[in-house]
């Protein structure tokens, strides 16, 4: 009696990308701002002068320690009706042809005309968590990119260092407000009265 040779179904599976699907899309460097803002995913993906940038997906520490601040900025912000305040991911437009998307963004009240539906066109103060996978980005790329789009407040808090560093804009520069550390707050310029324990924000994190 003869034996039915059964097949893997795995030996047919090609590993090669879908190209005829990839085609459809534009080459890197090629996209436009439109076809950026219309992609529809629930991914982080920044957009760089027709360069799309997808970010590697967040960790439990990094989500947690986000979370603590956004409660933390809304119970003192949201009161006093001082603006708004969101996480990502929202696209923030530093200028034409450059979208980020940090951590958190808070605009202040007078400024809430710049918060459209699809992306926001301004910030008065952004938190980025600092990525494992790419500390250059939120440590200086971001320190450069968020002065030069003239944000007033750039919050870096890094797991790591168990630093949060507090960076105010000054002549189109930011410069150091304070590098707080453990056993210490971290206050705000832009948000008068406001501070954090350091430890409190950090003990979120798994290190």
């Amino acid at each position: 009696m003869s034996s039915t040779r059964i097949e893997n179904p795995q030996s047919y599976t090609n590993s090669e990308p879908t190209w005829e699907v990839a085609r459809l899309f534009p080459n890197q460097g090629s996209w436009s701002e439109e076809e950026y803002l219309a992609i529809n995913t629930n991914r982080l993906i920044e957009f760089s002068h027709g360069q799309l940038d997808v970010l590697s997906m967040p960790t439990h520490s990094h989500q947690a320690i986000v979370a603590y601040l956004y409660g933390v900025l809304l119970a003192f912000t949201q009161p006093l009706n001082l603006g708004t305040l969101l996480f990502a991911p929202l696209r923030l437009r530093l200028w034409p042809g450059k979208y980020r998307e940090p951590d958190l963004l808070f605009v202040l009240t007078e400024h809430s005309a710049k918060c459209g539906e699809e992306y926001w066109e301004s910030a008065d103060l952004v938190v980025e968590v600092v990525s494992y996978d790419d500390r250059r980005r939120d440590i200086e790329i971001k320190r450069f990119e968020y002065a030069r789009a003239g944000i007033p407040e750039y919050w870096i808090v890094d797991p790591q260092r168990a630093t949060i560093s507090v960076l105010r804009l000054e002549s189109g520069k930011y410069i150091e407000h304070g590098v707080f550390g453990s056993g210490t707050k971290a206050s705000s310029v832009l948000l008068a009265g406001f501070s954090v324990e350091v430890d409190a924000v950090l003990a979120h994190a798994k290190l």
